[in-house]
């Protein structure tokens, strides 16, 4: 039986392959598509650069679009550093970040240590602090040495279980399974996760913000919602109704739409509602 979306994501990826860069020593992936006001995209544990592939394609023809894919080593720190260094490389004085879960706390932390090179940042599905996470599974394991399968195990749990309570996301579930059974390598799945665990307090940040959030995320509960909200004071936030940890899988003209009007483009999606904290 067929999968849309990971039919949809195979042709965009073989249309657009990744670009092999280094930066300080580590080996990084790299979509690089469109001309125009930079928009960077930084995933989440379970998704290369490619994931955003709804929002790249609709907006690439208007913005330039960097899209990236973790290397197998290093943490925030050391990767807040390395995307300095693609800016330099890339010839980028500055650009709008987006980051969701993983990649959020990487956003707030490359914004806060690099203000001068950010625009706008959109801190998505995400967290304020990692404190207390590594007494979470899967964070509470030794992360170097436990077996890859139990790991991913631990992922397809959880999906499975999503996919039980909605059936209509079978597909994205389907997808995110054969991101974390292999998709994404084994090196660079104990590296996304290991980052987190160790992840740095964040700094202040000084940046224009922008928050996205998702009612019925299970891996972002309300009170943590709430905290990224208090921490950073955005100028704009956003809420999905419903959408899970990947709203811009799930609902992807909306979030698109939400990336237009933020940024000033022509919107050609639904339509988000002014206010403090818009919900759709």
């Amino acid at each position: 039986m067929t999968n849309p979306l990971i039919n949809d994501r195979d042709r965009f990826a073989a249309a657009n392959p990744e670009t092999r860069v280094i930066l300080n020593g580590r080996n990084w992936g790299v979509l690089d598509v469109g001309a125009g006001p930079v928009l960077l995209l930084i995933p989440g544990t379970l998704g290369r650069g490619d994931i955003f592939w709804h929002q790249i394609e609709a907006l690439s023809d208007r913005m330039r679009i960097v899209a990236i894919s973790y290397p197998d080593g290093g943490g925030i720190k050391d990767w807040a550093a390395d995307l300095a260094e693609l800016f330099d490389q890339l010839h980028i004085e500055s650009a709008s970040v987006l980051g969701s879960s993983l990649g959020g706390y990487l956003a707030q932390y490359f914004a806060g240590t690099y203000p001068t090179k950010i625009v706008k940042l959109f801190a998505a599905n995400t967290l304020h602090s990692v404190k207390g996470l590594d007494q979470r599974a899967p964070y509470s394991m030794d992360l170097e040495t436990a077996p890859i399968d139990d790991l991913r195990a631990g992922f397809g749990n959880g999906l499975k279980a999503w996919a039980k309570v909605h059936p209509d996301q079978s597909d994205l579930v389907e997808l995110l399974l054969q991101e974390s059974d292999g998709r994404i390598l084994e090196s660079e799945l104990r590296a996304r996760l290991n980052a987190l665990k160790t992840g740095p307090e964040l700094p202040q940040n000084q940046s224009e913000v922008i928050t996205i959030e998702t009612a019925d995320d299970p891996l972002i509960p309300l009170e943590i919602r709430d905290a990224v909200r208090e921490r950073l004071d955005p100028s704009s936030a956003f809420r999905f109704l419903w959408g899970g940890h990947f709203p811009y899988v799930v609902r992807p003209d909306l979030y698109t739409s939400l990336l237009e009007k933020s940024l000033g483009l022509q919107e050609t999606g639904p339509k988000w509602k002014d206010g403090s904290l818009s919900e759709q």
